[in-house]
């Protein structure tokens, strides 16, 4: 009998869609030559993970579970977690390269191995020998925190069953390769076998897992998307690796909220919890400089003071320039033409720049008014003074609406010295006054501004 043909298809490294075809575009996500061609495996369809056929059960049999989370000593990371690590979760943590998420992994283990728990760290792209180094200059040397180098994913997985780690760290998904698959590692079949097969184990086991992901130019997480569906909670670290600050963001958590950030700051020693974020990121605020407004944003449960940065330049060019860094391009173009409408402000010739300082980003609302406030500041070349503050939602026909946890935002102003806050008219009604504070009421940006301009609040 002769031999059967091997069989191969195309697969897209973009988004893993195959086609028994080259073509130099993938009709899934559009991308150009990604197709790359790749065998399939011949004989039997091998059963992950080599587990029995599940039985479904009556829910109502079921025994309570009690929610016990395992705290990483990172008070910062628990928060951004939900609370501390559940059982046999998966955790995704991407970043761009130097950003510190091997740093943070290795300072998680380190915490969690001083609780008397037995972690495992797989590195696929140190040595242990460095990994030692590294560890030495974090002070993160532990008798329960064991080290290996291996980028096999049987030989991680057996490591993982005889070893009996209580948390384990794959360091980086992308060096994993399974000999299963022909294709190279960092491949779309390769990372997604290795994370299913990773994940397989962590919830027979009960185990938690990290995963470290590397980021593409386009800032998204290397593979395929289906990577981010199959872990349990994805994070992102953010910031620029020549600035001291890092920013721990939640994009989805299937056991806590995904509004919390954690802040950190890089240090000889490693990575250091900020304690207080909005003192920070006003700590080089410029007194008396136009164009400048602190707000308060909420980030999950806490609020935090930053810092709207706003520069309205003459233009000579047929089309003004808008470059906005922090803040949705979109929504501030908005506010610049509900401006021009209810203010009357020739805003149509003036390049308009925008920055959130402290490298933050902020999405909700409530900073509209905050906005608008910067803008006309700097436009009118008129400064704000230091002790105001302005929080507020503005609509397309120029009101100021209501805006969600007033009275915890009016806390945190008070907290950092602010001493006067225009708010939206409608939220003024429902708050308790606040000692120290004296607060005003604005239905609509024309009041407002006149109340920050023409009554020399300042």
């Amino acid at each position: 009998m002769p031999p059967k043909k091997e069989k191969t298809v195309f697969a897209c490294q973009s988004c893993g869609h195959q086609t028994p075809k080259w073509m130099g575009k993938c009709p899934e996500c559009g991308q150009w030559h990604t197709l790359v061609e790749k065998r399939l495996a011949a004989g039997k369809a091998r059963t992950l993970g080599g587990q029995a056929p599940a039985v479904p059960v009556a829910i109502d049999a079921l025994e309570d579970f009690e929610d016990t989370r395992l705290s990483t000593a990172i008070g910062e990371l628990d928060r951004v977690l939900g609370g501390g690590l559940v059982p046999g979760s998966v955790v995704l943590i991407g970043g761009d390269p130097g950003i510190g998420k091997s740093t943070l992994m290795l300072q998680t283990l380190s915490g969690l191995a001083r609780q008397g728990l037995k972690v495992l760290y797989v590195s696929g792209e140190e040595s242990i020998h460095q990994i030692r180094m590294r560890s030495q200059r974090l002070q993160a040397v532990s008798s329960n925190l064991y080290v290996v180098a291996e980028v096999d994913l049987d030989g991680i997985l057996n490591l993982f069953s005889s070893e009996k780690p209580d948390v384990l760290v794959v360091d980086s998904i992308q060096t994993v390769y399974s000999q299963d698959l022909t294709s190279a590692p960092g491949s779309v079949s390769q990372v997604r076998e290795s994370a299913l097969r990773l994940m397989l184990a962590a919830k027979s086991s009960g185990t938690p897992v990290f995963l470290v992901g590397h980021v593409t130019k386009e800032g998204a997480i290397a593979g395929p998307r289906l990577l981010e569906h199959m872990v349990d909670t994805v994070l992102y670290f953010e910031g620029d690796r020549n600035h001291v600050f890092r920013i721990l963001r939640a994009v989805k958590n299937r056991f806590g909220s995904t509004n919390e950030i954690g802040v950190f700051e890089m240090k000889a020693r490693g990575l250091m919890e900020v304690a207080n974020p909005s003192a920070i990121f006003l700590a080089e605020r410029p007194a008396n400089a136009p164009g400048s407004v602190v707000t308060a944003c909420m980030e999950g449960t806490r609020p935090i003071m930053v810092e709207l940065q706003a520069l309205a330049a003459g233009s000579s060019l047929g089309t003004p320039r808008r470059t906005i860094l922090g803040l949705d391009a979109h929504r501030v173009a908005l506010l610049v033409a509900v401006m021009e409408k209810n203010l009357g402000m020739h805003l149509m010739g003036h390049d308009i720049f925008m920055n959130v300082a402290g490298g933050v980003r902020v999405d909700e609302p409530a900073a509209d008014l905050g906005v608008v406030a910067a803008v006309a500041s700097s436009f009118l070349n008129r400064p704000l003074g230091r002790g105001i503050t302005v929080l507020g939602e503005v609509g397309l026909t120029g009101e100021v609406r209501a805006v969600s946890h007033v009275d915890t935002r009016l806390r945190e102003m008070k907290k950092m010295g602010f001493t006067r806050c225009i708010l939206p008219a409608s939220s003024l009604k429902r708050t308790a006054p606040v000692p120290g504070m004296e607060m005003l009421g604005a239905g609509s940006v024309e009041e407002a501004v006149e109340m920050l301009f023409e009554n020399q609040l300042d």
